[in-house]
């Protein structure tokens, strides 16, 4: 558990000095921080005295004639981290120890205040943090100890955590405040590759309302998607949390990232290609919405079948076969309404230069999946304009009878295409 869980908070005040030290004697005590603003000046990894660290006081307890001088306590206390360290390890736990003496109380906190929790040996002699601490951090320790005489010692000390020079990113989608489709899986792509992938996938949890079991899966050592069995209802709202900072995924590097991502799943749309009858049917909560003729791939360039998730969309982009190993076969500058469907280069989209004709009755594309649409985009009443306009990101359009193998889950958004099995085997949990 980290320090920002807050566990074991300990009551209000420190413990009274009698009752605290009656509890040590009988039985281990879990000493925790907890917020004191009080820090004595001047000082050092260690201390001594009633009050003040490294030297004795007035203010400890004197005993005989009132010429007698005061007695000094003979606990002597260390810190490590030592005070005033910079740079100091945010993986490696606080110690602190006592000689001559048993520890009172212990308070750990970062700048702001939050405790960090600790366990205090069954001696009363030595306390250990088992909180988290955290990269790039000051920190405060504030140190309470008596010696067989119930006499005092104080040490308040500092340091400050070292911040890691090789670090790790989880670059996400969809973004923070989307609405999609019901395809939409979650998907992180990391920018070094991951060797501890349950401390990493430990880190990051997805959750969803109204609940349903959300499961990840590693294609890659840089790629982790999760999603549920089946697709997620209309209306769920989905939140990502990347617990990532300080979390060692690869030797040496550590994760930067402490936040929550929340999108909203909208309404149900999946569609399904038939390249056999040469259709596209639309359903939209759970009635078929629209019908279109569509040209799939040639006999020479089959489309893949599959369950394929829209990952973007473009009013208009540039089609060129050299980006996808086709030679110079086409190069289109503006092709209308492009919906992306595999990383690879499948589109379903508009098209301006074919006949008419070739729609509902032949496949003559280079694999992707065409409608009739005009140049330029901006005809509303064109197949293409009304069937991007319906759609978003995170809707599946399904392609069946394509004579071709299943498209790669790995291959886009399309993990949809794994048994649930298959999928589950891929967790690191």
């Amino acid at each position: 558990m980290t320090a920002r869980d807050g566990r074991n908070r300990p009551t209000e005040g420190n413990w009274t000095r009698r009752g605290v030290l009656a509890g040590l004697l009988g039985a281990p005590v879990l000493l925790i921080a907890a917020c004191n603003d009080t820090k004595s000046s001047g000082t050092t990894g260690t201390g001594t005295g009633a009050g003040a660290v490294g030297g004795a006081t007035e203010g400890a307890s004197a005993t005989g004639s009132a010429s007698s001088s005061p007695k000094t306590s003979v606990a002597r206390i260390t810190v490590v981290p030592a005070d005033n360290t910079v740079n100091a390890s945010f993986v490696e736990p606080v110690k602190v120890t006592v000689a001559s003496g048993t520890l009172t109380s212990v308070v750990l906190a970062d700048s702001t205040g939050r405790p960090v929790a600790g366990q205090l040996a069954a001696d009363g002699t030595g306390w250990t943090s088992t909180g988290t601490l955290t990269s790039g951090t000051k920190y405060t320790v504030a140190v309470t100890a008596v010696d067989g005489d119930k006499l005092e010692a104080d040490a308040n000390t500092g340091f400050t955590t070292t911040t890691p020079a090789n670090t790790f990113v989880g670059y996400f989608t969809p973004e923070n405040g989307s609405v999609v489709g019901v395809g939409m899986p979650v998907s992180i792509n990391f920018n070094k590759p991951i060797t501890d992938r349950e401390a990493v996938q430990r880190a990051i949890t997805v959750i969803a309302q109204p609940g349903v079991e959300i499961v990840g899966h590693w294609f890659s050592s840089t790629r982790l998607d999760f999603r549920p069995e089946d697709y997620w209802a209309a209306g769920t709202k989905v939140t990502l949390k990347l617990r990532l900072k300080d979390v060692e995924g690869a030797k040496g590097y550590y994760g930067t990232q402490s936040k929550d991502v929340r999108f909203t799943v909208g309404r149900s749309q999946t569609s399904v290609v038939d390249l056999a009858a040469k259709t596209l049917t639309v359903t939209t909560d759970g009635q078929v919405s629209a019908s279109y003729p569509i040209s799939g791939g040639s006999p020479e360039h089959k489309t893949w079948g599959g369950k394929m998730v829209i990952s973007e969309q473009f009013q208009q982009t540039k089609m060129d076969s050299t980006t996808v190993g086709l030679g110079d076969e086409y190069n289109i500058p503006d092709v209308p309404h492009a919906q992306r469907l595999t990383t690879s280069g499948t589109f379903i989209h508009g098209n301006y230069w074919s006949p008419a004709a070739i729609f509902g009755s032949a496949n003559t594309s280079h694999g992707c999946v065409g409608l009739q649409d005009a140049k330029g985009g901006e005809d509303p009443s064109t197949n293409g304009y009304k069937f991007y306009k319906s759609s978003m990101v995170g809707d599946v359009v399904e392609v069946v009878n394509s004579g071709d193998k299943t498209v790669e889950p790995s291959n886009g958004l399309n993990g949809w295409n794994m048994t649930w099995a298959a999928w589950k085997a891929g967790s690191a949990l």
